[in-house]
């Protein structure tokens, strides 16, 4: 194929910045929405506290993991209101 005969790779690359921080942004809304309210069901889980009341591992596991997945959402946010205003 012809160089002259292709699109210019400017657009593509366009398109793919536009995609990439639409994608971002509908990850961290993904993110926002649905780990909190996990959380809420992991809190009440039976298997959350011993008999005294105190945190089991279950409960922490869940807890590190949930923070994280939630970061990472701050970061998609950020990343992807970046990749969109630049």
């Amino acid at each position: 194929m012809r160089d002259d005969a292709r699109a210019p790779a400017g657009i593509y690359t366009d398109q793919m910045v536009v995609f990439a921080g639409i994608l971002l942004l509908v990850n961290a809304f993904y993110n926002v929405v649905v780990w909190p309210r996990f959380w809420t069901r992991i809190a009440k889980d039976p298997r959350a506290r011993d008999e005294q009341g105190r945190a089991t591992t279950f409960l922490t596991v869940h807890a590190v993991l949930i923070g994280i997945a939630l970061l990472i959402a701050i970061a998609s946010a950020i990343a992807g209101v970046w990749v969109l205003v630049a």
